[in-house]
């Protein structure tokens, strides 16, 4: 139902008749990490931030390019807003949104997961080296 909803797809190895959970609390999809806003009191939306609706169609928050996968985020007309006017001094932050009803991140190797309404953050992950000159790689699945 969320992928004919939608019009996105996954892969073929990945169920598509099954209920997608949906997680009141941190988690992840891939390269991406879902953190409530509360929990970082260091992530601040800047003054008067611009608000944007998600479509039903979605808004990819990681757009496919040189063979990586989009991770769109995807909710019901009128339940869920998304910004960028946010400041993250971990510079990681991709986008903050808002919603009333569930919203679904989907992406077509991992398939869909559901977030319940609240005001959230996401981020890209990071990996660090382990040597003397180490440095941080964002990651892209």
């Amino acid at each position: 139902e969320l992928l004919d909803r939608t019009g996105l797809s996954v892969l073929d190895h990945l169920e598509k008749q099954t209920v997608v959970p949906v997680i009141d609390g941190l988690q992840a999809q891939g390269d991406l990490i879902v953190i409530p806003l509360d929990l970082l009191g260091t992530v601040h939306l800047r003054w008067r931030p611009h608000w944007a609706d998600v479509p039903p169609s979605g808004v990819d928050l990681i757009r496919a390019s040189a063979g990586n996968n989009p991770h769109t985020l995807t909710a019901d007309p009128r339940t869920c807003r998304w910004t960028t006017d946010f400041h993250d001094p971990l510079g990681l932050g991709i986008a903050v949104f808002h919603n009333t009803a569930p919203a679904y991140l989907v992406h077509p190797e991992h398939g869909g997961s559901g977030i319940a309404p609240g005001t959230w953050l996401v981020r890209r992950q990071q990996e660090r080296g382990t040597g003397p000159r180490t440095r941080s790689v964002l990651v892209v699945d």
